[in-house]
């Protein structure tokens, strides 16, 4: 099996999860250590779903009678393409395909998906059994966060049926959540849920940098960074800490190294508020703001934020762009988010 990081497997249902075809025979029963299977990766912050040729309201109940419905975020349980169900997937949680498995009995199935999603691992239900050991399936860490993603992604699902039945404005929608955005010094406990941002972001990740562990801790324990966590919650949930800011400080610059926000939260405008707030805080301090920018292909909208808020290219070392906050204006940080900044070291 191939060594990268897997973050969504897709199951297919029929001799896969359960032993039997639901359509042909009602009496199907679940393989053993299936459900054991499901809920491990789901404590490793794994997400799952579904992509099965079945009818949908008989394998739906079949799931719940085995009580493992809770655990699939946006099934797809119908007759068509399963590329197709897993390219919908795949758009919905905003997640890359080379971060996706799929998971089916038959060579056909697998065969039509790899040729359709050439990046999406496919690996035979005949070959499972050792899945878990796999390094693909298990992350650095496992966080707080990654404990409770299935629960955030079922909150962030709520919120986008609420955003679509909503009549008025984007900004509009936006003031009803009453955001929250508590910006913290980090400590040396958020340090593996940093890494694993690191590790986990790519479309709102200005640099792609990752850092060790031990690379963080020696970091916060140097005046010349500033490492920032950010933690959002709104009137729905807890969306868990979201977000780093990494500054190096040099003497009259300050080099914005790193800003992340999670791709959950990619259509609340958090990148370009964050950003904001670090351009403000260099005006205050009286520094310099520069920013080191990779691009890559996944994370123009990144880009986008930066020159929006005034930043311009000087340099280029190694492929990462240096750019310039060329201002000296301040800006005004959205109004639909409540910023809770405890940044200050005095």
């Amino acid at each position: 099996m191939e060594k990268r990081k897997i973050k969504l497997v897709i199951w297919d249902l029929d001799n896969t999860i359960w032993r039997g075809v639901l359509s042909e025979d009602r009496d199907v029963t679940l393989i053993s250590g299936r459900r054991k299977m499901i809920e491990t990766l789901d404590e490793r912050g794994i997400l799952q779903s579904i992509s099965s040729k079945n009818d949908y309201d008989s394998a739906y109940r079949k799931l719940k009678e085995y009580g493992l419905d809770e655990y699939f975020l946006y099934p797809k349980i119908n007759w068509n393409p399963k590329s197709q169900n897993i390219k919908e997937t795949i758009s919905q949680i905003n997640i890359s395909e080379d971060a996706v498995a799929f998971v089916d009995d038959q060579i056909f199935e697998l065969e039509e998906v790899k040729f359709s999603l050439p990046e999406v691992m496919v690996i035979s239900a005949d070959d499972i059994e050792g899945i878990l050991q796999e390094d693909c399936m298990n992350p650095i860490f496992i966080t707080e966060d990654s404990k409770l993603r299935r629960n955030m992604y079922k909150d962030d699902i709520k919120r986008q049926e609420l955003e679509k039945s909503f009549t008025g404005t984007k900004e509009e929608f936006l003031n009803t959540l009453h955001m929250r955005l508590k910006i913290t010094i980090a400590a040396e406990e958020d340090l593996k849920r940093v890494e694993e941002l690191t590790v986990r972001t790519h479309q709102m990740n200005s640099t792609g940098y990752t850092y060790s562990y031990e690379e963080l801790r020696q970091m916060i324990q140097n005046e010349r960074y500033l490492l920032w966590v950010v933690e959002m919650s709104d009137i729905y949930g807890n969306y868990g800490k979201i977000g780093i800011i990494l500054i190096d400080c040099k003497q009259e610059k300050w080099i914005l190294k790193l800003l992340i926000t999670s791709c959950r939260v990619v259509n609340r405008g958090i990148g370009l508020a964050l950003l904001t707030m670090v351009v403000n805080k260099s005006i205050i301090a009286g520094k310099e703001l520069l920013a080191e920018f990779a691009p890559t292909d996944r994370n123009r909208i990144m880009f986008v934020a930066y020159k929006m808020m005034g930043f311009q290219e000087i340099d280029e070392i190694d492929h990462v762009q240096i750019l310039k906050y060329t201002s000296n204006k301040k800006h005004e940080l959205p109004k639909y988010l409540e910023i809770i900044d405890k940044t200050d070291k005095g």
